[in-house]
């Protein structure tokens, strides 16, 4: 059986400080608020058609409170496509936020090849925004 992967769904990450975290995806990555669930300490974030959680560490969703935050260990990277994909302007924002955005290279993503950058959250998460394959 092959499972019919569309996109993806949601990450879930586990933040030292989920509120700065939150500031970043939002005024900086372009995310908007979707929920919020106190009572657990998640909150979940619209990026395009997918989901960015939000949970802190420690908190009662945490499956593993021995992980370390802030080390970029808890999770590897969330790739987001981006249309349009202006380097320029991206690398330049990012920067401005102290994002540490990287070169702008070709990678393989969903849709095929296309110009990538990688750059890091407040956690030292990884994040790589991808433009559309090339023609």
């Amino acid at each position: 059986m092959r499972i019919p992967i569309r996109e993806i769904d949601h990450v879930v990450i586990r933040a030292a400080d989920p509120a700065a975290l939150t500031r970043f995806y939002c005024d900086v990555i372009g995310c908007t608020l979707e929920r919020e669930q106190r009572d657990i300490g998640l909150v979940q974030l619209r990026a395009g058609r997918s989901l960015i959680d939000i949970i802190g560490a420690g908190g009662k969703l945490d499956r593993d409170a021995g992980m370390a935050t802030g080390t970029g260990r808890n999770m590897d990277h969330l790739c987001l496509r981006v249309e349009p994909f202006d380097a320029a302007a991206l690398s330049a924002h990012l920067a401005r936020h102290g994002a540490r955005p990287g070169e702008v290279v070709e990678r393989y993503g969903a849709e095929g090849l296309g110009p990538s950058l990688y750059c890091f959250d407040p956690e030292g998460n990884m994040v790589e925004l991808k433009g559309p394959p090339r023609t």
